[in-house]
C-alpha cells in the first residue's frame, strides 16, 4: 500500500497539478492539506475526478481556510472530522474548531490527514492555540490503537535542526522551539522517513520568495508518523520533490511511504535530488 501527504495549498490552484500526479504516482491512500474549499465546492470541483480514479474521499473544509481530505482506494470506514476536545482557534473566522483534522480507517490503518496551526509566534495567543491542538490530536490517537495509527499532514514543527536549512535562521521562531517538538514527541509515533533516512538532509517545504526552493533552502515539517505495527512494514519512504518543481506548484512537496512493497524501489529520501549543493 503507498500512503502519501501533500498540503496542496488550494486544492482549487493545484488541480491540474494534483490529478496527472494521482496519475503518475498512483497512491492507494492520499492525504492533502490546505484545501481551502467548503464541502459543496470540494464535492463539485475535486471529488468526480478522484472518483473515476477509484477514490473515495473524506473531506473536511471550511472555505477559504484551512481544510483537510483523504482520498483512499482501500476502503473508507468510519470517518470522523475533527480531534477529541478539540479547541478552537482564539484569534480565528469563528467560533467552533477549525477544520484541520480528519481520520479514517484505511485497509485496516486508523490514517489522520492534519494541519497543525502555524503558531504564527511564540508570543501570539496562536502558538498557545497551537500546543493545545497538538495534545488534543496526542488525546486522539491514544484514544483509539496506536499500534495502527498513521498521522500524515503538514505538523508545521520540524522535529530537529536537521531538518531546517539553517537552525540559526530560526531562533526566536516557530516551528523549531522546544515545546512544539515535545509535543510532537509526545505522539509517541514512529517518523518513518527520519527512521529511514537518519542523516539525510530532507526538506519537504520550501518558501516561494528569494528562490528558496532553488537552493534547497527548506524544512522538514510533512510528516508521517506512524504505530508501532506500521514500522516493519515499510519498504520506502521519501520526499517527491519533482512535484514542488515547474509552474504555479505548492510551497510543499509530497511525502510517500510504501507499505510491504515499493514500486519504484527503496528510491528516497528525495526524488529528485536538489540541484542545489549543501
Amino acid at each position: 500500500m503507498r500512503l502519501a501527504t501533500w498540503n496542496v495549498n488550494s486544492v482549487r490552484s493545484r488541480l491540474p497539478r494534483l490529478l496527472p500526479w494521482l496519475d503518475e504516482r498512483a497512491p492507494d491512500v492520499l492525504c492533502l492539506q490546505e484545501t481551502k474549499l467548503p464541502a459543496d465546492a470540494f464535492d463539485e470541483l475535486v471529488a468526480p475526478a478522484l472518483a473515476v480514479r477509484g477514490y473515495a474521499v473524506a473531506h473536511h473544509g471550511e472555505g477559504r481556510w484551512n481544510g483537510v481530505a483523504i482520498a483512499s482506494r482501500v476502503g473508507l470506514d468510519g470517518v470522523v472530522p475533527g480531534l477529541l476536545d478539540e479547541p478552537a482557534n482564539p484569534v480565528g473566522q469563528g467560533p467552533g474548531p477549525e477544520a484541520r483534522a480528519v481520520s479514517a480507517t484505511c485497509a485496516g490503518l486508523r490514517i489522520s490527514s492534519v494541519y497543525v496551526p502555524n503558531g504564527r509566534t511564540p508570543q501570539d495567543p496562536h502558538y498557545r492555540y497551537k500546543l493545545d491542538w497538538l495534545a488534543a490530536l496526542r488525546a486522539t490517537v491514544a484514544a483509539g490503537d496506536p499500534a495502527v495509527a498513521v498521522v500524515c499532514g503538514d505538523m508545521n514543527v520540524a522535529p530537529s535542526d536537521s531538518d531546517v536549512y539553517d537552525p540559526a535562521a530560526y531562533l526566536g521562531s516557530t516551528h523549531v522551539t522546544p515545546p512544539e517538538r515535545d509535543a510532537l514527541s509526545a505522539l509517541q509515533l514512529h517518523d518513518l522517513v527520519r527512521e529511514r533516512w537518519p542523516k539525510e538532509r530532507i526538506f519537504t517545504y520550501w518558501d516561494y520568495r528569494a528562490g528558496m526552493f532553488h537552493q534547497d533552502r527548506g524544512m522538514r515539517i510533512d510528516l508521517v508518523l506512524a504505530g508501532a505495527e506500521v514500522v516493519p512494514r515499510t519498504r520506502a519512504a521519501w520526499v517527491d520533490r519533482q512535484a514542488r518543481k515547474g509552474s504555479a506548484p505548492s510551497d510543499h512537496a509530497p511525502v510517500i511511504v510504501d507499505l510491504d512493497e515499493a514500486p519504484d524501489g527503496d528510491c528516497g529520501p528525495v526524488v529528485p535530488p536538489p540541484s542545489a549543493r549543501r
